[in-house]
């Protein structure tokens, strides 16, 4: 079969690999579309996955096309949403509840051959079916939306909260749309992109800018969140957070990103820096909400290119043009 295989740090090739077969509990997946995500160019820079050559691609839905010898939650021609997580269930963290702190953690896509490809291979347990309505091709948008949905979890969101997110990108919509739905008071975007801001603007954001200072807030906002993973608008989003208000670290920033923290600030005031990693018992419900049409697929993927540009579609992300990028094998 045809795949994107990231061969090195700093190179991705499509190329043919062996076709997948499914073990006793595993289906195997013709890919009808596979989204692209910053963890992407963090393996390409040669973090997350534990070694290289790998086939990419954790946001993917398609159709069964194969089934293991003890599957029967799904059958052939059944259309699925995949959840890319792989647990031990055995350490400490998966027996307390934080699968995603798993010490053995695993994803499809990043530890083992990912959805950037004709076929993927899946656990079963992993596959939620897709009702009729919604268009497999737009389903890869399940899997950050889960993320985004695990991030409202950490949140604990309360209600008429000024809420601040820092990046218009899909991740950054994503929460913008989720605040809107768990009733903040406002919802304001800030990014340096003016064409990201537009579409912020189009789902109804009650304010942007390229910078917080041209927003009307000077006691800052209940809750900030970044969604970059850049230092400075971490570091400026910190300096945002009001008084007994919430900041969560949502982007992904590289290992060597480093920024200053107030520890008397936090202390008086009460802040509360935080974090969300990946998708934990948030898959399911973010199926539900997709199928419910808390996304339009329209709105958030902005490209969608043929397998073969799979290359050149990581350099497109990387320059930050567009929103989703999804390949279509």
């Amino acid at each position: 079969m045809k795949a994107a295989v990231i061969e090195s740090v700093g190179k991705a090739v499509v190329t043919e690999v062996p076709d997948p077969t499914p073990g006793p509990r595993q289906v195997v997946v013709e890919v009808a579309a596979c989204g692209l995500c910053g963890t992407d160019l963090h393996i390409l820079q040669g973090e997350f996955a534990p070694e290289l050559p790998i086939v990419p691609g954790h946001e993917f839905a398609g159709e069964v096309v194969g089934i293991g010898t003890e599957v029967t939650e799904v059958a052939v021609g059944d259309r699925v949403a995949v959840d890319p997580s792989l647990y031990c269930y055995e350490c400490r963290y998966c027996r307390n509840g934080h699968n995603n702190m798993c010490e053995r953690w695993a994803a499809i896509g990043v530890t083992t051959a990912g959805g950037a490809a004709q076929y993927a291979v899946a656990p079963v347990a992993n596959c939620v079916k897709l009702p009729e309505h919604v268009r497999t091709q737009d389903a890869a948008l399940v899997e950050p939306l889960s993320c985004a949905v695990r991030g409202y979890d950490v949140l604990q969101s309360r209600l008429g909260a000024h809420v601040l997110i820092y990046g218009s990108g899909t991740m950054g919509l994503m929460m913008l749309e989720l605040a809107k739905r768990t009733g903040a008071a406002s919802v304001d975007v800030v990014d340096l992109n003016p064409a990201r801001l537009a579409t912020a603007k189009q789902l109804g954001v009650t304010a942007s800018g390229a910078t917080p200072d041209e927003l009307d807030r000077p006691q800052g906002w209940d809750l900030v969140i970044d969604a970059t993973g850049n230092a400075k608008a971490i570091q400026d989003g910190l300096n945002r957070v009001a008084k007994a208000g919430t900041f969560l670290q949502f982007g992904v920033a590289d290992y060597a990103t480093r920024v200053e923290i107030d520890p008397y600030r936090i202390y008086n005031q009460e802040i509360t820096i935080t974090g969300s990693m990946a998708v934990l018992h948030s898959y399911e419900r973010a199926a539900e909400l997709f199928a419910n049409g808390v996304l339009d697929p329209e709105v958030f993927i902005s490209d969608r290119l043929p397998l073969d540009r799979y290359p050149q579609a990581l350099d497109q992300f990387a320059s930050g043009v567009g929103r989703k990028i999804v390949v279509v094998p």
